[in-house]
C-alpha cells in the first residue's frame, strides 16, 4: 500500500455505527458517524469520560470491528479484511502512544523500541531504535528497564517506539493522562516537534482542551456524532 500526498484523504469513517449489549439492553455509543482525515493533519477528538473516545479510536485502527459503516485506509476497507490482515497493515502504517506506555517490562528501553522493527525483519532495527532513543533524549538510558524509567522517561520511549516505524498514521490515546502537568507538557512538545518534523498523520485523543487546541483541527465527540471544534 502507498500512501497519499499531504492533503489528500487518509483515513475515512462513513456511517460508523457501534452498539453494545448492557443489561439485556442495546447500546448504542455512535450511530452513522462521518469522518475524513488527511494526510498531514493533525486532528484532536475530544469528548467526556464515557464518550466513546477511545472506542472510536480503536474502530478507526482496525483493533475493533464497528456494529455497521466501514472505514477506509488509502481506500481499503478496513472492516473487509481479517484479523491477519488488519495486524500486517498496523505493524506497517500505524503507531500508537498510550496512557499507560505499554512497554514490555522485561525489554529494556532499547529492545522495546527495536522490537516492532524487528518483527517486521528491518535490518536496520538497532540503528534506528538507537537514532529515536536519542532523538527523544534518552541516549543514556537505552538499558534500563522501565521500572527503572520515571513516568515521563517511559513515555518517551514509547514516542520513540511509535516514530521508529516510520508511521504514516499515528495515534495518541490520553498520552499524558498519567504524568504531571510539567512531565506532560514536556511530552506534548516533544509529541508535536517530532510530528511536525515526520509528517506523520496525528489522531490525539484526549479530555484536555488546551491539548486539544495545539492540533490543526478539533472535533467533539457528543451523543454519538463529532461536532467541529471544542464544545
Amino acid at each position: 500500500m502507498s500512501f497519499l500526498e499531504p492533503g489528500s484523504d487518509l483515513l475515512i469513517a462513513e456511517n460508523l455505527s457501534k452498539s453494545f449489549q448492557a443489561q439485556g439492553q442495546d447500546l448504542h455509543l455512535f450511530s452513522n458517524l462521518q469522518l475524513k482525515i488527511q494526510a498531514g493533519d493533525s486532528l484532536a477528538i475530544i469528548g467526556r469520560s464515557g464518550a466513546g473516545k477511545s472506542t472510536l479510536l480503536s474502530l478507526l485502527a482496525g483493533l475493533d470491528q464497528p456494529t455497521s459503516g466501514r472505514i477506509l485506509l488509502n481506500g481499503q476497507d478496513l472492516t473487509s479484511l481479517d484479523d491477519t490482515t488488519r495486524a500486517e497493515l498496523r505493524s506497517r502504517h500505524l503507531s500508537f502512544i498510550f496512557q499507560s506506555f505499554h512497554l514490555l517490562p522485561e525489554l529494556t528501553a532499547l529492545d522495546n523500541v527495536r522490537l516492532p522493527l524487528e518483527i517486521r525483519g528491518d535490518a536496520q532495527a538497532d540503528q534506528l531504535a538507537r537514532l529515536w532513543l536519542k532523538n527523544v533524549g534518552l541516549a543514556s538510558r537505552m538499558q534500563h528497564l522501565p521500572s527503572q524509567l520515571s513516568g515521563g522517561e517511559q513515555q518517551r520511549v514509547a514516542i520513540a517506539r511509535a516514530f521508529v516505524t516510520s508511521p504514516a498514521l499515528l495515534f495518541a490515546d490520553e498520552p499524558t493522562g498519567n504524568l504531571d502537568e510539567n512531565t506532560g507538557r514536556e511530552i506534548t512538545d516533544q509529541l508535536f516537534r517530532l510530528n511536525q518534523e515526520t509528517g506523520t498523520t496525528l489522531v490525539l485523543i484526549t479530555h484536555d482542551k488546551e491539548l486539544a487546541q495545539r492540533c490543526q483541527r478539533c472535533l467533539t465527540l457528543h451523543q454519538g456524532q463529532l461536532l467541529e471544534g471544542v464544545i
